[in-house]
């Protein structure tokens, strides 16, 4: 089933397209030949990024055919949907034919609208909401607490350190009491992150900063992703937890480990009197901490499909895809991630971090 989702369907879109392609350009057979082959060549690079072939390759060449590879799929599922959209137009006699054979008008326009479409969505990536969100409590707090979270960094290939040292500087203008990071804070290679030595961008970081893992961390080989985490200053909390001042901060390992603890078990060695929050990279299963009754559940890996209309998608795969949530007396966040994997593009969804403030509920006494 899977083999078929993200083998047969994609090639059978790039068949589709570059049927297309053919028809519509007003060119000799040979330069045909050439653009759909620079099409083909592009989507083939992806399987090198996920294989991880690009670690082989000189660090600009992989930069380049990491970048290349993954916004291809983006980009073939745009050619996908705007060829369909005109070939239903044709079928209802609401577009000529003459619009999608050897028609340079229809070429330009395509153009046009592509790059426009992908100029848009780059700049919305590269620009971070900021989502702020506020929590109360009855439990005891001696003040209230200012917390930044993040999910799905991604840092990588595509988002360098140059990028990483934006982000830094972000949370830091927030001075934050503690730093949550919901996994996925490696994107899948080591390479880059220990050739341009991103740890130490962490390092600059001003308050304590707790983790859990994701699965892209053991995408990149759980070892490796530990040691990240220990050179760049950072608290795994991998089925374990720590008390943080008022707060009890629960990690839970991700549910690639199949054979990791469950929810209730980490909670016996937790002192409920203090607020408890609990890190899990996938939002699933959300009754587990409901069930619990922790107070709030911060979660990311949905990206909430990062492009439209996969954002559909997301919304029908989980409880709960993006935004705010609750369930009983547990508060939820699951959020569209900071980074991205893949083509840097956001389309119909957004960058964000969150800075939530914890506060105590205040209690009215009737006069």
């Amino acid at each position: 089933m899977w083999l078929f989702l993200f083998l047969i369907l994609p090639f059978s879109a790039l068949v589709y397209i570059c049927w297309h392609v053919w028809c519509l350009l007003p060119l000799e057979w040979v330069w045909k030949m050439l653009v759909i082959g620079c099409m083909t060549g592009s989507f083939l690079l992806l399987p090198a990024c996920i294989m991880r072939t690009t670690d082989r390759l000189p660090m600009s060449l992989a930069i380049g055919v990491y970048e290349v590879g993954t916004s291809s799929i983006i980009v073939l599922l745009y050619l996908f949907m705007l060829f369909l959209t005109l070939d239903l137009g044709r079928l209802l006699h609401l577009v000529p034919k003459t619009v999608l054979y050897s028609n340079w008008w229809t070429v330009g326009c395509i153009v046009l609208l592509m790059l426009g479409l992908f100029i848009f969505g780059n700049l919305n990536y590269l620009h971070k909401n900021r989502k702020d969100i506020q929590l109360t409590t009855s439990k005891e707090l001696t003040k209230p607490i200012k917390l930044v979270m993040m999910s799905d960094m991604h840092i990588g290939y595509h988002n360098r350190c140059k990028e990483l040292h934006r982000w830094v500087d972000i949370v830091n203008a927030e001075h934050p009491d503690i730093i949550l990071i919901a996994g996925d804070i490696i994107d899948g290679s080591m390479r880059p992150l220990i050739d341009e030595q991103m740890h130490r961008e962490f390092l600059r970081l001003q308050a304590p900063v707790y983790a859990c893992l994701g699965n892209h961390e053991y995408y990149s080989g759980e070892p490796l992703a530990k040691k990240f985490y220990q050179d760049a200053g950072i608290c795994l909390l991998q089925d374990s937890c720590a008390v943080v001042g008022n707060l009890c901060i629960i990690g839970r390992d991700d549910r690639t480990n199949r054979h990791r603890a469950s929810l209730g078990k980490l909670m016996q060695q937790v002192d409920r009197t203090k607020y408890c929050i609990v890190l899990e990279h996938q939002p699933y299963h959300l009754e587990q901490a409901e069930r619990e009754k922790i107070d709030f559940q911060f979660s990311g890996h949905t990206h909430y499909g990062q492009v439209w209309p996969i954002s559909w998608i997301t919304r029908k795969m989980y409880e709960c895809a993006y935004g705010s949530y609750q369930r009983g007396v547990t508060h939820y966040y699951v959020s569209s991630g900071i980074g991205i994997w893949g083509g840097k593009f956001r389309i119909g969804t957004q960058s964000e971090y969150v800075v939530a403030t914890i506060s105590k509920q205040q209690t009215f006494v009737p006069k």
